[in-house]
């Protein structure tokens, strides 16, 4: 372990990937906007704005998906009491080519950007980088958001909707929704978490290849960032309320288990999905479950936050998880890499 001091500011770095934040930097406020079929979901009370079409009055599904960032910000810098000329910087990014959906989504606020990608990791990956920025001195306040939708993630990495193609059950289905969250360095008034962890996941590649089974893509690299995070930490499954992973679904989860088994951790009695609670598995046909920069985005801001405010769950590693794909690679016969990003998230 070694640690730094900077400006009356500590943190450790513990192990080769992760960070003890010694002054906590505080999740402000959050906003969840989500689409109709995520309305229907276990979830849909919980979350700040459902529309009822899945356009949100636009031409395209790459400008809905847009709008969803916007009106994510919008409503987070909204609960927070802040106006854009308070906000340092955004930190964002979508799965769509060349994050467009975040640009062209908050080019009207003209707060400094952070361009990021992390496929369905995003959303910890730019939590990451912003409590970073803030624990370093460098921001007050940022807004950390992610965003997808089905229909726009479909037309980049699959078929057409008007194809009609048959889904396999070990598909999921991508998340319509966008979660914005405001970080800040001092709690102020009630904060609804305190960040006091980082775990900055590693690249995995287990030679897979197949984009209609994603969640054993993403599972080595899940089971990769929570081993070391446990080890770096020196910390047990046990010292967690919950351990909870993006978007692995049904089928990923099991060989997320299987794999930490292995290496002689168990996590079922603390592992949640957020790709497996944002839909009824028995009433919505999404197969294996959610997926998509939104999914643990949404999940986070609407439930997980929600627990951690009320004092259910005292202290939680958030491990969203992403395939690193493209629409070339795929097509070039490249295997599909996993990423995941841990935080640990704790009441205040």
């Amino acid at each position: 372990m070694s640690q730094e001091r900077e400006a009356g500011r500590v943190v450790s770095m513990l192990g080769k990937q992760s960070l003890e934040l010694k002054n906590p930097v505080f999740i402000k406020a959050s906003a969840s906007v989500v689409g109709s079929k995520e309305g229907q979901g276990p979830l849909g009370e919980l979350f700040d704005m459902v529309g009822q079409d899945d356009m949100f009055g636009c031409d395209s599904w790459e400008e809905a998906e847009s709008s969803l960032q916007k009106d994510a910000v919008y409503l987070a810098m909204g609960k927070a009491g802040l106006k854009k000329e308070e906000i340092r910087y955004l930190f964002a990014g979508d799965l769509l080519g060349q994050s467009i959906a975040s640009s062209f989504g908050l080019a009207g606020y003209g707060i400094p950007l952070v361009g990021l990608y992390g496929a369905c990791s995003t959303c910890g990956l730019s939590l990451s980088m912003g409590a970073m920025a803030i624990h370093a001195g460098y921001a007050e306040h940022v807004v950390c958001v992610t965003s997808s939708h089905f229909a726009s993630a479909e037309k980049e990495f699959r078929y057409p909707l008007g194809y009609g193609n048959q889904r396999p059950l070990s598909a999921t289905w991508t998340v319509t929704g966008s979660g914005a969250f405001v970080l800040s360095n001092s709690k102020e008034e009630k904060a609804r978490a305190r960040i006091t962890g980082i775990t900055t996941g590693r690249i995995m590649d287990y030679g897979l290849k197949d984009s209609m089974n994603m969640g054993p893509c993403m599972a080595p690299a899940a089971c990769d960032t929570i081993y070391n995070h446990l080890r770096d930490f020196g910390r047990k499954p046990s010292d967690y309320d919950k351990i909870i992973t993006g978007d692995l679904g049904s089928v990923g989860q099991h060989a997320l288990l299987d794999l930490l088994r292995e290496k002689e951790i168990d996590i079922a009695g603390q592992h949640m999905d957020c790709g497996i609670e944002i839909y009824d598995a028995k009433e919505q046909d999404t197969h294996a479950g959610g997926s998509g920069c939104g999914c643990s985005a949404v999940t986070l801001s609407a439930y997980i936050l929600k627990k951690i405010e009320e004092g259910v769950w005292k202290r939680v590693l958030f491990v969203p998880t992403g395939a690193l794909l493209s629409k070339t690679s795929f097509n070039e016969g490249q295997s599909v890499p996993g990423i995941a990003h841990g935080l640990v998230l704790e009441t205040v």
